[in-house]
């Protein structure tokens, strides 16, 4: 009997001792990614979606697409009825939603673009980023060119978003949500390395429902 039990003591030993060694520890979270930080909110039915305005620089060189878990329907009604809904958060470590947590964020909201001429519609609200969908970082990105490449990101249904790659200056920022119908192209090539949008939304006029969500060029210009 006292052999078995040390046998059975021995297995938990080993099996804990092998757990432990799966764990992989993260290393520190990195203080240049510290700041406030500028995101455009968008929707999708009921659901608000945050995306980082995202530029060449830290801590802002990064494109992340999070799930907003919302209760708010003025804030939702902000954000699907208007053009542009931006935010600026107070100041955090945006590595921690880079790594996937779950967080409450302090921010202010605008109605259109915060830096330019957009409209304080609510200050220091509590924004819950429950879930990462999206993550990319602009370390090593390929030379500004017309070929052009999208990510997709599957939501519930036939509902994807579509994020632009971003690549070497001048480039541009584009993500788009479509209720697919049909396959539709990831890769394309465009008349210059910066079309208009138009001419991107004419590359997936067939794929579906297109619901423009955000287009900038001018943090991407050479």
């Amino acid at each position: 009997m006292k052999k078995i039990l040390l046998t059975l003591l021995l297995m938990v030993l080993n099996s804990t001792s092998f757990a432990r060694e799966d764990v992989k520890e993260l290393p520190p979270i990195d203080p240049t990614y510290m700041g406030e930080h500028s995101m455009v909110l968008v929707s999708q039915r009921s659901s608000i979606y945050a995306l980082v305005m995202t530029t060449y620089n830290r801590p802002s060189n990064v494109q992340l697409l999070y799930k907003i878990a919302n209760k708010d329907l003025a804030l939702l009604q902000t954000v699907r009825d208007g053009q542009l809904t931006t935010i600026k958060t107070k100041p955090f470590n945006l590595q921690r939603l880079m790594r996937g947590e779950e967080m409450v964020i302090m921010a202010d909201v605008y109605a259109g673009h915060f830096a330019r001429d957009g409209m304080l519609v609510y200050e220091n609200i509590p924004l819950t980023f429950a879930k990462k969908l999206y993550v990319r970082e602009l370390d090593d990105i390929s030379e500004s060119t017309n070929k052009q490449e999208y990510a997709v990101i599957d939501l519930k249904k036939n509902y994807k978003i579509y994020i632009h790659k971003i690549q070497q200056a001048p480039s541009f920022a584009h993500v788009l949500g479509l209720d697919l119908e049909a396959g539709c192209l990831t890769r394309f090539r465009t008349s210059s390395a910066v079309p208009k949008e138009t001419e991107l939304l004419y590359k997936f006029l067939n794929c579906g429902t297109i619901k423009p969500l955000y287009f900038e060029t001018q943090d991407f210009e050479k």
